[in-house]
């Protein structure tokens, strides 16, 4: 049976990249194009905003914060989430870098000896979240054209992250390597090498998922202009009580977020079901960031199911919130209604407002941190 299962996924796995390859050849032109619009993307939005992100999360474990981190933060993250107190620092860096930075992270926890095993993959499942800049700018402001829209998916997003951290508190609770560790704590090294290893670490880590950017960029247009996802959505749209639409922008958003939450603007259904949508595809992340993480979790040695679970329940969490709170404030008229009453100007958002955000969030964050590692360093003292 095992045999057959394998021969049945290596037999799907050539169909699927002999398609691929087939709908490349007849449609040359497209692709060069749309690949050309996934590198736009990396060189206007991802470098710009991960590649500081990614810099900053190195350094704080290369120069030792970690550990100040982790003393000041135990009495939060352990009985909350069962995981040591430096895993605050992924968890902090993903909400405001957005993903993959909370997931690179953890990873570089684990990598460095400041986690267990076990912890490592907890916290895989709760702290790769989109960052503000995304939700309330580009899906809030762009998308639903308001910023009260943006703050209720950013707040149920955070909120939903923080309910599945305390699920997931209790995975790996009997296991042996619960108290494993990848390697003995890092010494701190000095600014200079610090620097230096983490600009070297984070380029790769960028780079390698400026690829997947583009090849799913390809991905998703070839797979509409194909009609394969209409085709699906007509299929699913037979069954009682779903509508094509919605398969639609449901299955663009499980593969990648930006086209999932962009095929949501100006659309006829009901607020409330947009919404739940746009929540869900934020707390799912798309196929498209699950492969940026798993390159990153695949040479850890880390599980993969935490982040899968974790993702899925972020997803269906997140959802549920929306569409409670947005039904008590009774959002219930289509989008393009609420577009109508908004001011043209918040419709978009530009490149240096976003990241604006993005750092405003980093350096609160981070002054957080340091101001927890204060506040615990004057109690030790007795001050």
């Amino acid at each position: 049976m095992g045999k057959l299962r394998h021969r049945a996924g290596r037999a799907a796995s050539a169909l699927l990249v002999g398609c691929a390859m087939l709908a490349l050849i007849l449609r040359p032109n497209d692709a060069i194009t749309y690949a050309k619009d996934g590198l736009r993307l990396c060189a206007d939005v991802i470098i710009p905003s991960l590649f500081p992100f990614f810099v900053l999360s190195q350094m704080i474990v290369e120069l030792g914060f970690a550990k100040y981190v982790g003393a000041a933060f135990e009495r939060v993250m352990r009985p909350l989430f069962g995981v040591s107190g430096a895993c605050a620092t992924a968890l902090a860096l993903g909400f405001v870098g957005g993903y993959p930075t909370g997931a690179k992270t953890a990873i570089s926890l684990y990598e460095g000896g400041l986690c267990t095993r076990t912890e490592a993959e907890r916290m895989l499942a709760f702290c790769n979240n989109s960052g503000p800049a995304f939700i309330l700018g580009v899906v809030g402001a762009g998308v639903f054209g308001s910023s009260g829209v943006g703050l209720l998916l950013y707040l149920a997003h955070a909120a939903a992250s923080i309910l599945v951290g305390i699920v997931f508190r209790f995975w790996g609770r009997n296991s042996s390597a619960s108290d494993s560790r990848l390697a003995a704590p890092s010494q701190a090294v000095g600014l200079a090498p610090a620097f230096s290893n983490s600009v070297a670490g984070a380029l790769g880590s960028t780079l390698a998922i400026c690829a997947f950017v583009i090849f799913f960029t390809v991905v998703i247009k070839m797979l509409c202009l194909t009609g394969a996802i209409p085709f699906v959505a007509s299929l699913a749209a037979r069954l009682p009580f779903v509508d094509e639409t919605t398969v639609r922008q449901l299955l663009t958003g499980l593969i990648e977020i930006s086209s999932g939450v962009w095929s949501l603007k100006g659309a006829a259904v009901g607020m409330r079901t947009e919404l739940a949508l746009a929540a869900f595809m934020l707390g799912w992340a798309g196929l498209s960031v699950h492969c940026q993480v798993l390159s990153f979790i695949g040479r850890s040695g880390l599980s993969t199911k935490t982040y899968i679970l974790g993702k899925l329940l972020h997803g269906v969490i997140s959802a549920a919130l929306v569409w409670c709170v947005s039904g008590a404030l009774g959002l219930a008229k289509p989008v393009s209604a609420y577009l109508a009453e908004q001011v043209a100007g918040a419709a978009s958002m530009t490149l240096p407002t976003a990241l604006a955000m993005s750092a405003g969030g980093a350096v609160i964050g981070v002054g957080w941190l340091w101001l927890g590692c204060a506040l615990h360093k004057y109690r030790k003292k007795g001050l």
